[in-house]
């Protein structure tokens, strides 16, 4: 029993975690040279309703990474506006970790590993094909190549490619797997009906910064500075993370300490940036060119049901961005358990897994894939940390911290430990 996974995202990672413990040999391609994809430069969970997810995730025995990534945090129970009890992990020990771990449970993780070409019989997918022409042969497979970039999407609907950490000029912009496998796909789309959105944050060079400024945030983990009004620059609109298109965001430089320094804006010239006390020699880490722009997202999801199956296809499954209009680390991990778990039951010839609606992790599933074939639904996106997603999870009353309750309400739906039987 074979499963191979396309894309090191944190979606990719979880999906392979759930196939090695299940059994399965495990293989894992990652297109450039290094685990988690944009959460290189990421580094938010437990924010919000993302607390209660991956509290759900833990309850039903598939939150390996969830505890991997509290023991890499530099700050816990941060607060910034609209955002409660947030951890923040390091953005420099994190991918160590994961590929340590991965290779403790004899992942076989293969780095600048660009899938290129699919073998196919029928609406089986037999083999991926590298670009080297190397072939790796499956028994099922998960699509976890995410929707941001390539460069030619980033220019024709963002500001140009702003040298972001995808790396896109020197391993290959992203291919999709379901899109070689001939399955039409989606674009999302920002409010006045254009196609895509620009990653919501850049990174700064910490030591680029004022002496005060770096001490609250190692002590703080946060701080938020107020941009004079003649300065100021809204990019909410057009931001994948709406969960921080909030007055604040625009009004103050809102900054995060991930051992590099989360600015919470998709870019900001950086002549007026110079020019906001303490950033007077600010330096950009991620993308560079984050005085002008950022990676485009959003394009090329996966038609797919609830068990993450693609459309059309017997033996692929899709994780992460892939899977619909979701935004975060927290949301690509739980779609990349839930769709490594269903591949190898898949292969084992067991029913495929669908999570409850009446757990928060199921709901969004479900919630996600019918609001994505509505006009009004492909313009949002969708995130258990804030607008949409959030609101329905406290409509419902399924939002909380208490840990007791969640395990409670997991049991109750059946699913206690399901991830790990």
């Amino acid at each position: 029993m074979k499963i191979v996974i396309v894309g090191g995202g944190w979606a990719g990672c979880a999906a392979a975690v759930r196939a090695a413990k299940m059994g399965a040999e495990t293989v894992l391609l990652e297109r450039t040279d290094m685990l988690l994809g944009t959460g290189l430069v990421g580094g938010i969970m437990r924010n919000n309703g993302r607390y209660t997810a991956e509290e759900e995730m833990i309850a039903m025995g598939g939150g390996e990474l969830f505890c991997l990534i509290d023991q890499h945090c530099r700050h816990r129970n941060v607060s910034f506006p609209g955002h409660e009890h947030a951890s923040i992990y390091d953005v420099g020990e994190m991918p160590g970790a994961v590929e340590r771990y991965l290779k403790s449970l004899n992942v076989e993780v293969r780095f600048q590993a660009r899938v290129s070409k699919v073998e196919k019989k029928e609406n089986c997918l037999m083999a991926v094909e590298l670009m080297d022409g190397t072939k790796i042969f499956g028994d099922a497979f998960v699509d976890a190549t995410g929707t941001a970039g390539p460069m030619q999407n980033c220019g024709k609907y963002g500001n140009g490619c702003a040298m972001c950490v995808l790396r896109c000029p020197s391993f290959g912009g992203r291919v999709s797997l379901t899109g070689l496998c001939g399955v039409k796909e989606t674009c999302g789309q920002k409010e006045d009906g254009t196609v895509g959105a620009m990653s919501g944050s850049c990174k700064l060079i910490k030591d680029s910064l004022s002496k005060e400024l770096v001490e609250t945030l190692n002590r703080e983990g946060v701080a938020m500075t107020p941009i004079p009004p003649e300065l100021i620059e809204n990019h909410l609109s057009i931001k994948s993370c709406q969960q921080y298109a909030r007055p604040e965001f625009a009004k103050n430089l809102i900054l995060l300490d991930t051992g590099h320094v989360k600015l919470m804006t998709p870019y900001f010239n950086l002549q007026r940036l110079h020019q906001i006390p303490g950033l007077s020699n600010a330096r950009y880490e991620d993308p560079y060119a984050g005085g002008r722009g950022n990676s485009m997202r959003f394009f090329e999801m996966a038609p797919r049901d609830d068990t993450l199956r693609v459309e059309g296809m017997e033996n692929l499954f899709c994780a992460g961005e892939k899977s619909g209009l979701l935004v975060g680390h927290t949301e690509a991990i739980v779609t990349g358990t839930l769709a490594g778990f269903n591949a190898v039951r898949l292969v084992k010839k067991q029913k495929l897994l669908i999570l409850p609606e009446s757990t928060a992790v199921g709901d969004a599933i479900s919630f996600v894939r019918e609001q994505m074939q509505t006009p009004e639904g492909i313009r949002k996106r969708y995130t258990f940390s804030g607008s949409t997603l959030f609101q329905r999870m406290k409509e419902k009353g399924v939002y909380t911290t208490n840990i007791v309750a969640i395990k409670e309400r997991v049991a109750q739906a059946g699913m206690k430990n399901i991830f790990a039987k």
